[in-house]
């Protein structure tokens, strides 16, 4: 190298500015520096994790962490560019900005095209620089290095763009290029002088590091957080040699940074035994004692579960996970829910056993995924939320956070922390993020390593997300993941489909199941002894309930009536939003009925209201609920009871759904053993004393030749959330015939009698239509996930997203097709001031949000006063949490569409 003027020192790498006004910035060279040396000192030898990734590449850890080091040491390397600099005005020595280059690409693309058009071509020509030992040539090898290179530039949580070129010298001068030059030649003197880097010409390692990319992307995404969070008084202005820089400032400081934040995951215990687990398991189920003995594999494996409602699917997968994270497999768990109720009372269920699964030396952390409540602190320190008194990091454009500053607004997002918590309860949707185009997605792939990822209710997604599901457990099992999925209605070609992905991600052939197999079933690979566990379900985990049916919505009325003049407690499942409030305003204004007594409980509550219906619904119906909580309630509700909250009725009645729902929601009917009167009983020494149930479903005409308009004339509703017509009626023939659903020995039947090729060829034929109609809407819905869903298999790198039209941020990319909805956060007017919807202590911008239909949100904020625009996009910009979110002023002129008790109700024209 030529013995130039050492320019590098002219760039300045982290600037802040504090309260009065002062500038301060730390240089870009250390800045970079400070970043390498967390991601030197992360990569400790005692990890499982990089551990792991170097067996992965098959090379010596020290190599690994000194390849990777070399390069994350780079990242930065855009903020050479002078239309970088020259955002902030710093008199002195450092570069001045030039007017005829404004910033307009972000830096980390520009450092990808200054190594792509310009180090690359220098190093070429040094015929050396790289070659000391091997028998490679340079352009090879530099070839090799561009997916590290895309890692690395991808530290702000989505790769390089590349598919169109950028002319650097519109960017950076000569100057800069020079500077950038000397700096990583130094690095490279710092990290790889004289190693052996030929292996990286390998093919095989080039496959290699491209599968492995995904999690070296996140984990450079939280290198660079936690070496950006070195506070202000501490930037360092005075050159000094880098060698000195790295040994005397960078390294101290990220042990120190390390320290405070203590990355380091809590340690599992040695399993015990499920009484250790669940003090309340009496009797352990015959699914639970399976998941207590059953041989396990060293390695990442599926397991699908599959058994009656209330019958401790849950607490066999926890022991599962007990025993995976016991024997070394994995160090945590998040359990997927279908909706934040779910993911609520799944939340309430962990939080109190969750530590069992650890040693007591160290606390570890617990997150519920939509964040609204009981937030760990120490997660906040693990991520690297550190203060910095009365300074704040600057933002490099419109459009372009800082790594401190956007840091800060993901955090303020609460609902991404649970897949970096030890412990994490969340809806599907957070893990599905992991193989969208979806910025920061690398971390929630990190985030799911090495965790045992369980799915609750896995039958109760649609086709598109059903498609990223199997991607996900294949790119979840390539990463020595394992899984375990829950069903107690699971359709036998799903259950194939699940088992084929993660095969697919661990390279191996999926095993031959039993298109046959009984029920209750669990299926586990890879096995040591049987794929397969076909088991004997007890006297007291069976269920049997009649079926009766009603035609007309008005007997269901006087039922509910009955029931309340008897004492009883009952709840009418509708399929739809509307429908279910018409018919609560109906019943409120009977005179039978004590208002307080009559609950609303649906999806289009604001999250603070919905969280204080959710919790008096499960005092009143759960499972410690008693005769003077039960006597004479009434709840209207929608799916939201549908899957894993823990309530019990003494009648239910529902609208028609296909056959898998209903038993789902026939999971509720009388769910616990009570006494005649409600009162709970110790469900292992008695039996239920209430009258025989019966199961009510408010259907279209009973009839074996339907109009093509049998369902849509009378519900047209349910019409519209359950398009394929021929399984509502498959669904109403079953049962007709049966009369009863018993539980486990009609399960398999039932749901193959709607599901399966067979029963599809006896629809009938006015009905035909329709069903094909939604059939091609099912197909059309994997169709659009697998374009939208990455293709994992090219490493990160723009091009993986090309499908779907590039990388986006999160809030742009659909984890369901079928819920087009808007997250709007509700705000009152105090003063003159808008403040949040809810007044509460913490986090009161999150308990006012509320996911509203696109075409509700289109019609309504029309009627937004124009005096309020200007102040939205005021606190937008003031409030992180508003970022990504609308806002609804709740005036006078529209405080009518909203109702705490009755929640959003614009179809009407309100809800009073």
């Amino acid at each position: 190298m030529d013995n130039k003027k050492i320019d590098y020192f002219k760039y300045w790498g982290k600037v802040s500015q504090s309260a009065d006004g002062i500038i301060n910035y730390h240089l870009l060279p250390y800045h970079c520096l400070d970043v390498a040396a967390v991601g030197y000192l992360l990569l400790d030898d005692r990890r499982s994790l990089t551990q792991r990734l170097a067996n992965q590449l098959d090379v010596s850890f020290v190599w690994f962490k000194n390849v990777f080091c070399f390069f994350l040491s780079l990242h930065d390397i855009g903020k050479f560019a002078t239309a970088f600099q020259g955002q902030v005005d710093i008199p002195g020595k450092l570069v001045a900005a030039d007017s005829r280059m404004p910033y307009t690409v972000r830096h980390d693309t520009l450092g990808f095209f200054l190594w792509e058009g310009v180090l690359g071509d220098k190093w070429r020509e040094e015929k050396n620089l790289f070659c000391q030992s091997g028998n490679y040539k340079s352009d090879k090898l530099l070839r090799s290095f561009r997916p590290w290179i895309e890692i690395v530039m991808g530290h702000h949580g989505i790769p390089p763009r590349n598919e169109e070129r950028v002319r650097c010298q519109d960017f950076f001068t000569e100057n800069d290029e020079e500077a950038a030059w000397q700096f990583c030649c130094l690095m490279k003197s710092l990290f790889i002088e004289g190693m052996d880097l030929s292996i990286m010409c390998d093919k095989s390692f080039k496959k290699k590091i491209k599968l492995i990319s995904w999690q070296l992307a996140g984990f450079v995404v939280i290198a660079d957080w936690l070496g950006s969070s070195l506070d202000p008084k501490d930037y360092i202005t005075e050159e000094m040699s880098l060698e000195l820089y790295w040994q005397e400032y960078a390294l101290p400081r990220g042990r120190k940074i390390l320290n405070r934040v203590n990355i380091d995951h809590a340690q599992p215990a040695t399993f015990s035994g499920i009484k250790n687990l669940f003090s309340h398991i009496k009797k352990a189920s015959s699914l639970q004692q399976w998941a207590e003995t059953v041989p396990l594999v060293n390695k990442g494996q599926l397991f699908v579960l599959e058994d009656v409602t209330g019958s401790g699917k849950t607490e066999a997968a926890l022991i599962l996970a007990s025993r995976l994270m016991s024997q070394g497999v994995a160090e945590g768990l998040y359990i997927a829910l279908p909706t934040m109720a779910t993911a609520n009372a799944m939340y309430d269920r962990l939080k109190e056993f969750y530590k069992k699964l650890y040693t007591d030396d160290r606390l570890p952390s617990l997150v519920l995924s939509h964040g609204s409540r009981h937030l760990s602190q120490k997660f906040k320190e693990t991520v690297g939320l550190i203060a910095t008194d009365t300074t704040e990091e600057r933002n490099y454009g419109k459009n372009e956070w800082s790594a401190s500053a956007y840091c800060n607004a993901w955090l303020a997002d609460s609902r991404k922390k649970a897949l970096l918590a030890e412990v994490g309860v969340g809806t599907l949707d957070q893990v599905l993020m992991g193989v969208l185009p979806a910025r920061h997605q690398s971390l929630r792939l990190l985030g799911l390593a090495r965790k045992v990822l369980i799915v609750d209710e896995v039958h109760a997604y649609d086709p598109y997300m059903n498609e990223l599901l199997e991607a996900l457990l294949e790119v979840h099992a390539r990463q020595g993941g394992s899984a375990i999925l829950l069903s107690a209605t699971l359709p036998q070609e799903m259950r194939r489909k699940y088992v084929n992905a993660f095969c697919l991600g661990i390279n191996e052939s999926p095993p031959l199941l039993d298109s046959d197999a009984g029920y209750p079933l669990a299926t586990q690979f890879p096995y040591v002894k049987s794929c397969e566990h076909v088991f004997y379900n007890p006297s007291n985990s069976r269920h049997d309930w009649s079926v009766v049916f009603f035609t007309d919505p008005c007997q269901a009325i006087a039922q509910i009536e009955k029931a309340v003049n008897n004492g009883q407690c009952i709840c009418w499942i509708r399929n739809t939003v509307e429908d279910a409030r018409k018919i609560y305003h109906q019943i409120k204004r009977e005179p039978w009925i004590k208002k307080e007594h009559l609950t609303l409980f649906h999806s289009r509550f604001a999250m603070i209201d919905r969280q204080r219906i959710e919790e008096r619904v499960i005092y009143h119906f759960g499972p410690k609920s008693t005769e003077q909580d039960r006597k004479g309630r009434v709840l209207i509700a929608t799916q939201v009871v549908e899957q894993s909250l823990d309530l019990d009725f003494d009648i239910l009645i529902s609208d028609i759904a296909p056959i898998d729902l209903l038993v789902q929601r026939a999971g509720r009917l009388q769910r616990h053993v009570r006494d005649r009167n409600g009162n709970p009983l110790d469900k292992t020494a008695a039996r239920d004393l209430r009258a025989k149930p019966i199961f009510y479903v408010v259907s279209p005409d009973l009839t074996d030749c339907p109009e093509k308009n049998w369902l849509k004339s009378n519900f047209p509703g349910t019409q519209a959330v359950y398009r394929h017509t021929g399984r509502i009626w498959l669904t109403q023939q079953c049962l007709m015939t049966t009369r009863s659903i018993r539980m486990p020995e009609d399960s398999r039947r039932l749901i193959e009698s709607v599901y399966s090729e067979e029963a599809q060829s006896n629809i009938p034929e006015a009905l035909q239509d329709q069903s094909v109609n939604a059939e091609g809407d099912e197909f059309s819905k994997r169709s659009i996930a697998r374009l939208n869903k990455l293709d994992i298999s090219k490493g990160y790198t723009w091009a993986s997203a090309e499908n779907s039209g590039g990388w986006a941020d999160e809030t742009h990319i659909p984890t369901r097709l079928s819920d087009k909805t808007i997250t709007v956060v509700l705000v009152r007017i105090v003063a003159g001031r808008l403040e949040p919807y809810a007044n509460t202590h913490q986090f009161a911008w999150e308990q006012s949000m509320i996911n509203l239909p696109q075409k509700d949100w289109q019609n309504i904020r029309q009627k937004i006063s124009s005096q309020w625009i200007d102040e939205i996009e005021k606190m937008k910009k003031e409030i992180r949490v508003l970022k990504w979110v609308e806002v609804l002023p709740l005036t006078k002129e529209i405080e009518n569409v909203y109702d705490p008790n009755n929640g959003w109700g614009i179809e009407t024209g309100g809800v009073a």
